[in-house]
């Protein structure tokens, strides 16, 4: 008798207790020591040539950190995950660990500020990037190069919500051979998996909705399994076991273990605990989004309101057909006669702070502060108005919410 899969709630709660823990604990502990003794010195050969399970030295994982990686896999449905320090950790693995000087990158030209700063730098550094409009699959086809190794999108821009045309793009990856790599952090793994549109990759920032509470850093790249790595230029020396480990084999050692990017296992505690709620904590972040940006939309001191679950929004539709909610996250546009700063200064219960996919609801004025580097002209050409207000819903009660943002127009 074949038994039903388990819920992904279930999965995640329970996935420390799939393997022994010490003293029955119910949380993997948190182990703090750098390096691994072994009693057999072949013992201590055989992990570093990957010829048998282990752990070498801190930087490139403990217990505590496997741990993490083999719950945020099972949320991805993917075949391996690495840990990161920092979700912009997890994105720069990407130049560190599988780019070249002659490689080309397509990007979404709707992107988190760090995120595009990354993408900027890299193309003074050997690796061309193109930023194109990835609402629509046909800009990103004329992006397309014969070196293109590399499609990168968000699934919802932040901070000005484009949603990226997800299917169709990864469609055009898996024709021309081409990596698709889906940044899930404005949506997390409860709401979609980019492995359902072909992407090889997925990022997700842990700070954000999965670990969601604001008092940990951290980043995670997953392997789908769906990329056919020997496509790919890996390296001879981790073209080692199945091919569908010589990707994470190439990232662990170029961008964990050289670059240095690693994940401290006190944090992983913290996000592994924090991930345990992430399912029930999404849903009411949305519907509390959803009210909000309905209660803005119809207030005519309201300009604009971005957030893809309304029907006035450009990819309402492609945000419907993926996503089993909208994300937590909208943005707003005030009219010219409310000063955004004073607004901010009226609100009661929202936060004025950067972070993102937080229990508590947090708000931030996007081009004076987080896009402020980029200047006036980037900005524009991002869709950022000059006075949009980024606000990451949290799991408050609704009505108060609505209250507190509406009594703050004055």
């Amino acid at each position: 008798m074949n038994k039903r899969p388990r819920g992904f709630t279930t999965t995640i709660l329970h996935s420390d207790r799939q393997k022994p823990i010490e003293h029955g604990s119910l949380h993997k502990p948190i182990h703090t020591s750098v390096a691994f003794g072994y009693g057999d010195a072949r013992d201590l050969a055989a992990v570093f040539q990957g010829k048998q399970s282990g752990f070498r030295y801190g930087r490139q994982g403990n217990p505590t950190i496997s741990a993490l990686e083999e719950k945020i896999t099972a949320m991805e449905d993917g075949v391996a995950t690495l840990c990161f320090a920092t979700g912009m950790a997890a994105v720069g693995a990407l130049y560190q660990g599988l780019l070249r000087a002659g490689d080309h990158v397509v990007s979404s030209a709707f992107l988190f500020g760090n995120t595009a700063s990354m993408w900027n730098t890299v193309n003074a550094q050997g690796v061309t990037v193109d930023f194109a409009d990835a609402t629509d699959v046909k800009h990103i086809e004329a992006a397309i190069k014969p070196n293109t190794r590399m499609v990168f999108v968000e699934t919802i821009a932040n901070p000005r919500t484009q949603v990226a045309d997800l299917s169709r793009i990864g469609g055009l990856c898996k024709a021309r051979g081409i990596l698709f790599v889906v940044d899930n952090t404005m949506t997390s793994p409860v709401l979609f998996r980019p492995k359902s549109v072909g992407a090889g990759l997925v990022i997700n920032a842990l700070t954000k909705a999965i670990g969601g509470h604001g008092n940990a850093l951290g980043g995670s790249l997953t392997d789908t399994g769906v990329f056919d790595w020997k496509t790919y230029p890996i390296a001879t020396n981790y073209q080692r076991g199945e091919s569908r480990q010589w990707g994470m084999a190439q990232l662990r050692a170029k961008a964990l273990r050289d670059f240095g990017g690693s994940l401290a296992p006190e944090a992983a505690h913290h996000i592994a605990v924090g991930a345990e709620t992430v399912a029930l904590r999404v849903p009411r972040m949305c519907a509390n989004a959803l009210a909000l940006a309905r209660a803005l939309e119809a207030d005519p001191r309201v300009a604009k309101v971005h957030y893809p679950g309304l029907a006035s929004h450009a990819q309402h539709k492609i945000s419907s057909e993926h996503f089993k909610a909208a994300g937590w996250l909208l943005a707003i546009e005030l009219r010219d006669d409310v000063d955004c700063f004073d607004y901010l200064n009226r609100l009661q219960i929202a936060i004025i702070s950067s972070n993102l996919g937080d229990t508590r609801t947090l708000v931030i004025p996007v081009a004076q502060t987080i896009f402020y580097e980029i200047g006036k002209e980037r900005r524009a050409e991002m869709g950022i108005a000059e006075s949009l207000i980024r606000i990451s819903v949290g799991i408050e009660d609704t009505d108060d919410l609505i209250e507190d943002f509406l009594q703050a127009l004055g």
